[in-house]
């Protein structure tokens, strides 16, 4: 077993590579003065099974390109099989036609990573799970649930607290992890007039006196779960906070959510932090390297993957 860290998250490969007690392989991924990349394996692995992690957040094409080129090498180095560990899966949101005349990027980016070379898929709470049908290859879809279930339980001990899901497309999510902690659910109702603008249009649900927790996949603006965070206030809860497994953060997002009435928000490290990120006054990371190591240990050995599901 071997384990290939690109550049967008090293400081996640190399904890993956702890806690399985397993270095990193040596390997280089650099750019010539044009910004071209180049990668170059120093270790034998022919016949071996190779996991690559990249995630291919911002910049998420020059990650993306790393993660490809990636793979052309291993394959071209006859990797016995090649898994491509993708914690944050970028365009994800273009999972479907949006209007005319628009692409399907996910798909595309699917038959890219295919086609380089990769033999399986390991990524984390995919924005639409029917990306894993993009694939002519396994993919294992993790869910940062568990995770959350277990800090949630361990941080709001002995208060009455609501899972709330950001979005009529998010109930699945949030109701999962409702059901974890044993809480009851709320939705908003939110109507998107253009891209990247949320507004709140109703609460659903009885949250007056609550500690309202909201559910989601991924953060960038931050403006939705902004916002949603004062409507529930306006609605009688006692707290707001929220828990998001990707953490993209573009533009002000940090100072929006820092300037925000929210009592904490978690995300976890399937993207590296921004220093912003880091010493944000309501941000706070959780690690999912153990869940990732475990995963890629279970592939390695051809045992169960779901059961990390439970």
């Amino acid at each position: 077993m071997k384990i290939i860290a690109c550049n967008s998250n090293r400081p996640l490969a190399e904890a993956v590579a702890a806690a399985l007690g397993i270095p990193l392989t040596q390997a280089s991924v650099r750019r010539f003065a044009d910004m071209e990349i180049f990668a170059e394996i120093n270790e034998n692995i022919r016949g071996e099974d190779v996991f690559v992690i990249q995630s291919t957040s911002y910049p998420a094409n020059d990650n993306l390109m790393e993660l490809l080129i990636m793979l052309d090498a291993l394959k071209r180095a006859s990797a016995r099989r090649i898994t491509a560990v993708i914690p944050y899966f970028g365009y994800a949101r273009q999972d479907r036609k949006s209007g005319p005349r628009t692409p399907i990027s996910a798909k595309l980016v699917a038959n890219l990573i295919t086609a380089a070379g990769a033999n399986r898929v390991l990524t984390m709470d995919l924005h639409a799970a029917q990306i894993q049908g993009f694939f002519d290859i396994p993919v294992d879809n993790l869910f940062a649930a568990p995770l959350f279930g277990r800090d949630i339980q361990e941080r709001f001990a002995g208060r009455e607290t609501m899972v709330v899901s950001p979005d009529v497309g998010g109930v699945v999510r949030a109701r999962a992890i409702a059901a974890r902690i044993g809480a009851d659910l709320a939705i908003i109702d939110k109507r998107r007039p253009r891209a990247g603008v949320s507004e709140v249009m109703n609460v659903i649900g009885e949250v007056e006196g609550r500690h309202c927790i909201l559910v989601d996949d991924i953060v960038d603006s931050g403006g939705t779960l902004c916002n949603a965070a004062e409507a529930l206030l306006k609605h009688g809860a006692k707290s707001a906070s929220v828990y998001v497994t990707h953490g993209v953060f573009s533009g002000g997002a940090v100072a929006r959510v820092g300037a925000a009435p929210l009592e904490t928000m978690v995300v976890t490290d399937s993207i590296l932090a921004t220093e912003a990120v880091r010493v944000s006054r309501n941000i706070r990371q959780l690690t999912i390297a153990p869940l990732i190591a475990e995963a890629m240990k279970r592939i390695s050995e051809e045992s169960s993957v779901s059961t990390l599901f439970n």
